[in-house]
């Protein structure tokens, strides 16, 4: 399913339509935008956790999507990446986004910031997906989807599943290039996650990365699955955001915006 655009926003907030090679995408512009115009770059799925969204708003910070379909962060979705940042850089917004990414997004963010480590600010994820071996490939303890490793073997033009499982682009291949950019890195998982399993992804990528001499913090939520995504509060999130989007200017993380619908 394409992600439709956001269809209720919050006061004062516009919502502009982009298009980049025939691909849909948009950018939220908030009512009183932070100096600088910082701006977080949402993957999949742009319509998960609208909480932190309104709350990102509520400071100032644009928020942006490009609908390239389920195509799991493969070359040619990231070639469009390339194209819809320099559109939005173009339209005014800062050159370092932060990535946030929910689910099979990992793959997207993680594999964006491995091509433009300097351009990111920040990489927030929310039960990511760090290894296509575990999801959709099921090669571990989760189940896999079958549909979607097909579909996963298309959009990379494998010609079979073994050089998909050798492939070495992967977010937990590309952890070297970030830690010496010093990439700030936060997860949120919930323990229990069964389809996307902590101990294959998350926890992998942590243990590498802080081995690399990389920042990363982890959010466990005791007993959660893989749905629903995000926090009660989005303040923790939202105050890393800022921290390393906007450094000269604290969030007000005590101001909880309200959630609002796409």
């Amino acid at each position: 399913m394409i992600p439709a655009r956001p269809q209720v926003l919050p006061p004062g907030v516009r919502c502009r339509d982009l298009v980049v090679d025939g691909r849909p995408g948009w950018v939220l512009e908030p009512s009183e935008p932070r100096p600088g115009r910082p701006w977080v770059w949402k993957a999949e799925f742009p319509d998960c956790w609208p909480e932190l969204d309104a709350a990102l708003l509520a400071e100032g910070v644009h928020i942006a999507h490009l609908v390239v379909g389920n195509t799991f962060g493969c070359p040619v979705a990231l070639d469009l990446w390339d194209r819809f940042r320099v559109l939005l850089q173009a339209e005014g917004l800062t050159s370092r986004p932060a990535l946030v990414a929910h689910s099979r997004g990992g793959l997207y963010a993680y594999g964006w910031a491995a091509r433009h480590p300097e351009d990111v600010a920040a990489i927030f994820a929310d039960n990511p997906v760090c290894d296509f071996r575990s999801w959709p490939g099921g090669q571990g303890a989760g189940p896999g989807s079958p549909w979607d490793w097909s579909l996963l073997l298309a959009c990379y033009g494998f010609p079979d599943a073994a050089t998909a499982l050798a492939y070495d682009r992967q977010p937990l291949d590309v952890l070297p290039v970030l830690a010496a950019r010093r990439l700030p890195l936060l997860h949120r998982v919930g323990s229990a996650d069964a389809l996307v399993p902590v101990a294959e992804n998350t926890d992998l990528l942590a243990a590498r990365y802080r081995a690399l001499g990389g920042s990363i913090e982890v959010i466990v939520t005791p007993g959660a699955g893989h749905h629903p995504h995000g926090l009660p509060d989005p303040s923790p999130v939202v105050a890393f955001l800022l921290r390393h989007l906007d450094p000269g200017h604290p969030p007000c993380v005590s101001i909880r915006a309200s959630a609002f619908s796409s």
